[in-house]
């Protein structure tokens, strides 16, 4: 969401930021009025990594992001009281704050990163990154599907959901997708054809495409002096157990004629054997390591995969959980790369999806101009003003 607070700064908005204790530092820095989230709301573990399989991780992931929600109601309550602003802008994953900002009554808007979780009966059922339907048995496969996904769904989040509701006055949702559809405006950072086309978007949904923002930098020092194509692995910034890839993507790309640029913002590199071809970093800047690149191995984050086909690069995604399965599988049926699911993982395997997602530059460059030409934090802003400040005094 960086990159459209500073576009609505750069206007001469004021803006007040509340993040996680650990980025508040950073915000203020940058000259934001920044404040931390109430602790209670970063002392609720999300520990999807801990289950075994696919349903269990989605149903560890939304059991804590619900866990969460009464806190984030309750702390952006406060946080309006303290600063009595115009409008508020809103994380999708902050459900019991979209909850919260629903009851204040004022111009608001949420900002999803992520796939949302809405079902159409122009696409898959969303959550486990089915293929979209193609004839009679595909669509027949997904009337069977769609109410047992939208059931688990409600199941895992509705009662807590509504409770939080009820405290805040509100009435309760019949289905926990409505939480979605609630918001007024809903920024959502992606574009056709990386999301999947379908003519029934709500009028409230604006996909503005990828919000990209990084710290600038220059080419790591370890890399001045490669002169070989670069591959890029990326893990997650939040902890999923998912530093396994790069160790693969080690193993699988030893020898062969690119470099390898490991980044493990979450995980120890200790033991990891590095052959000569390969360099890990923990952090890194990925623009300058993208322009030269060939393709992004990445975990099915929609941050880093976007980051990558924005420009042009192809992706080979290996989803480990959350949102990731539906990531990868856009990835796949965009043309834009490969996709092969973690428990598939292995040296033989990887190699060969990496081949096969460096086949699909012309893909990744076609979806890479549509998502450039949505706008990104430019088209946020504006949509932003114009729907929710554009009445105000």
């Amino acid at each position: 969401m960086l990159a459209v607070v500073e576009e609505l700064r750069r206007r001469g908005h004021e803006v007040a930021v509340r993040t996680l204790a650990g980025e508040v530092a950073a915000l203020r820095g940058r000259g934001f009025d920044a404040a931390a989230i109430a602790p209670g709301i970063e002392a609720v573990p999300i520990e999807d990594w801990r289950a075994r399989t696919q349903a269990g991780t989605a149903a560890r992931a939304m059991r804590g992001f619900c866990a969460q929600a009464p806190h984030s109601a309750e702390d952006l309550r406060r946080s309006i009281a303290a600063e009595r602003p115009d409008a508020l802008l809103v994380d999708v994953l902050a459900l019991g704050a979209l909850s919260a900002a629903e009851a204040w009554g004022g111009p608001w808007a949420c900002f999803s990163p992520l796939p949302l979780p809405l079902h159409s009966f122009s696409g898959p059922p969303q959550g486990p990154g089915l293929r979209p339907a193609r004839g009679h048995l595909g669509r027949a496969r997904d009337r069977l599907l769609r109410p047992a996904f939208r059931f688990g769904f409600d199941r895992l989040a509705l009662p807590r959901l509504n409770r939080v509701r009820a405290r805040l006055g509100l009435p309760p949702f019949a289905h926990a997708e409505e939480l979605f559809l609630a918001p007024p405006l809903l920024l959502y950072m992606t574009a056709e054809p990386f999301e999947y086309p379908r003519p029934d978007w709500p009028e409230r949904i604006v996909m503005v495409g990828p919000c990209e923002w990084e710290p600038p930098g220059d080419l790591p020092d370890e890399l001045t002096a490669v002169e070989a194509p670069l591959v890029l692995v990326t893990t997650s910034t939040d902890f999923q157990d998912d530093a396994r890839l790069a160790r693969v993507a080690l193993e699988a790309l030893a020898g062969e004629p690119f470099h390898v640029v490991a980044t493990l913002p979450t995980a120890s590199a200790a033991g990891l054997p590095v052959p000569a071809n390969a360099t890990i970093l923990r952090f890194a800047p990925h623009r300058p390591i993208l322009e030269r690149s060939v393709c992004a191995i990445t975990h099915g984050g929609m941050g880093a995969t976007q980051k990558a086909l924005g420009r042009g690069v192809p992706v080979c995604a290996v989803p480990f959980g959350r949102d990731q399965p539906e990531v990868a599988r856009r990835v796949e049926v965009a043309g834009a790369g490969s996709r092969l699911p973690s428990w598939r993982l292995r040296p033989a395997r990887l190699r060969a999806k990496t081949h096969t997602a460096i086949a699909c530059r012309a893909g990744a460059e076609r979806v890479g101009r549509a998502l450039t030409a949505a706008g990104g934090a430019v088209t946020a802003a504006d949509t932003f003003e114009a729907r929710l400040l554009a009445t105000r005094s």
